[in-house]
């Protein structure tokens, strides 16, 4: 194919669609290098725009599909741009976010988009725990892309877009209300955060490349945060005690809260501690479910492959006991929390705030630095119910857990802030221990 144009037709002929609008919203001002930008299968504008600048000065790699070209269908050509930029990402140890808006595969190619789509997956298989990744949905996001963006660590998703494997309504039994929208992308733990438009979603990409490390050899943090001063008091629970042992919030929330809608009985977040990027899981009183289960230990496990130190706070009466739990296979999700702790070599500080009762407790157990308020309750069951069982009472107080070496000690409410500081401080260089060789734990699943 002879090309005659020159560099400023070129140049005209690349649309100022979405996904470049987008892409400059999301960058520092004019530090957006695009790669690639005149490859196409048939000498046209691709389906994607891809390249790296920075963001709060940090640098970042970066793609998004660009639906006005053919409805963002990837053809070979869009997915070459998209696997060079994993594979810059690998090689500089960047970020890498990626903007979502395409009606599938380019059905013109055939057979070859299968193969497309298998490069682009096996590439960001190959960077998942090297460098953080995040989806941002902003439109259509079916099929291998629905795949591909729930593969990243952390998933955004606008009000108004759709995620699904196959199109709800070539569905049989399609008229399920919800399938395919975001909402559902949220209460089923596909979504991470839900934005409310482009703008709204771009302001929270950006928040989490600030706060996430660089990859896995770099620490995790902010300085755009100050000292929180605000009172800790045995009332405060889940989010608002998160909130108060963090620090204030600066130019973006020190807060950002992670599967909101996925388990009602478990708070996790990423947070500033002494602008140290801290995990925090929180159980609010209530028994865990299998959802609950499952959002801790995917949030546990992302937080330990970058060494991001987890504090958990646990109010829990322990694990959902009912009969239509146990015929789900709740246990699994269970069994696999206790693995990801136990087998997680970040920095791990637990904080017993209420109720730790029975399994619940032996599955968090295996933090580095523990400690427990005086109002805590700690016990192998419900009191209750060991009152009836037993016949007498149980022990439950967080002295005589301490006593047992259970905890490092029994700490006043107000001393939980300093406390928290010290020991993230302390863990944050935290070193593995050596372990058998293996490729890895077989994780329940």
């Amino acid at each position: 194919m002879a090309f005659t144009k020159t560099l400023a037709e070129m140049e005209q002929s690349v649309p100022d669609s979405d996904a470049r609008k987008r892409l400059a919203a999301f960058f520092d001002e004019d530090s957006f290098t695009e790669l690639d930008k005149f490859l196409s299968a048939d000498g046209g504008v691709s389906s994607v725009a891809a390249g790296y600048g920075t963001v709060y000065g940090r640098p970042v790699c970066a793609f998004a599909q660009d639906t006005s070209v053919k409805g963002g269908a990837v053809d070979k050509s869009a997915a070459l741009k998209i696997k060079r930029v994993f594979e810059l990402a690998a090689k500089s140890g960047y970020p890498v976010v990626g903007f979502y808006d395409s009606k599938g595969g380019d059905i013109n190619e055939g057979m070859a988009v299968l193969s497309a789509y298998g490069d682009i997956m096996k590439s960001s298989a190959a960077i998942s725990g090297v460098v953080p990744q995040i989806a941002v949905v902003c439109g259509v996001c079916a099929g291998c892309a629905a795949m591909l963006a729930a593969m990243a660590d952390i998933t955004i998703i606008t009000e108004k877009s759709e995620l699904f494997l196959t199109a709800p309504f070539n569905n049989a039994d399609g008229k399920l209300e919800g399938a395919g929208k975001a909402e559902n992308a949220l209460k089923s733990g596909v979504c991470d955060i839900v934005a409310k438009d482009d703008d709204d979603a771009v302001k929270k990409a950006k928040a989490l490349t600030a706060v996430l490390p660089m990859n896995n050899l770099s620490i995790a943090g902010s300085d755009g945060f100050s000292a929180n001063d605000c009172d800790i008091t045995v009332s405060l629970k889940g989010a608002e005690l998160v909130k108060a042992i963090a620090d204030k919030d600066g130019a973006i929330d020190s807060v950002i809260e992670l599967g909101a809608k996925f388990g009602d009985a478990a708070y996790t977040a990423l947070a500033s501690v002494n602008c140290s990027t801290v995990a925090f899981v929180a159980t609010s009183g209530a028994k865990l479910t299998a959802a609950d289960c499952a959002k801790i230990a995917r949030f546990v496990q992302f937080a330990d492959v970058f060494s991001i130190p987890v504090v958990t706070i646990i109010d829990t009466e322990g694990f959902e006991g009912s009969s239509a739990a146990e015929l789900s296979g709740s246990v699994r999700d269970c069994a696999r929390l206790a693995q990801i702790y136990a087998t997680s070599t970040t920095g791990k500080i637990n904080l017993v705030t209420g109720k730790a009762f029975g399994a619940a407790f032996a599955a968090f157990d295996s933090a580095d630095i523990s400690y427990a308020w005086e109002s805590a309750v700690i016990a192998p069951m419900n009191p209750e119910a060991g009152k009836v069982f037993m016949g007498e009472e149980l022990e439950t107080s967080p002295f005589a857990a301490a006593a047992l070496g259970m905890t490092d000690g029994v700490i006043a409410v107000d001393e939980t802030r300093e406390r928290i500081q010290s020991a993230v401080l302390m863990c944050m260089n935290k070193r593995a221990a050596a372990s058998p060789s293996r490729k890895h734990a077989n994780f329940a699943f």
